[in-house]
């Protein structure tokens, strides 16, 4: 499974993105992903978890960011996205998808690329 993420970019505080993650691979490597996963490091920082979403559709977020983010996906598109509104200069940071995937008894994380956002005060 290979995954792209985008959407990044420069925003005011106040304002809003939206990031993309889409997955490619095989219909058999997709469908062992059991959770997708938004995280986030700041320069500097460790890598946090900021909002994942399981198959059935169950959601978890940061206390940080909750009621400012929602993730979603669209099976159809193999795509996740996290909407990220009022947007505040402590969300500075590079954005990064994660897939949790197992097959059988192995569970194997696979991750894309960052996608920076940048958020001006």
């Amino acid at each position: 499974v290979q995954l792209q993420a985008s959407g990044g970019g420069l925003v005011q505080s106040g304002g809003s993105l939206r990031l993309s993650c889409v997955a490619s691979g095989s219909a058999s490597d997709i469908s062992n992903i059991y959770s997708f996963n938004w995280l986030r490091q700041a320069s500097g920082g460790q890598r946090d978890l900021v909002a994942l979403i399981y198959t059935d559709g169950t959601t978890h977020y940061d206390d940080s960011v909750k009621g400012r983010f929602a993730i979603s996906r669209d099976k159809d598109k193999n795509t996740v996205y996290l909407q990220m509104n009022n947007l505040k200069p402590e969300d500075t940071a590079v954005y990064y998808c994660s897939a949790n995937q197992r097959i059988g008894s192995q569970y194997t994380v696979r991750w894309g690329q960052g996608t920076l956002v940048t958020v001006s005060s």
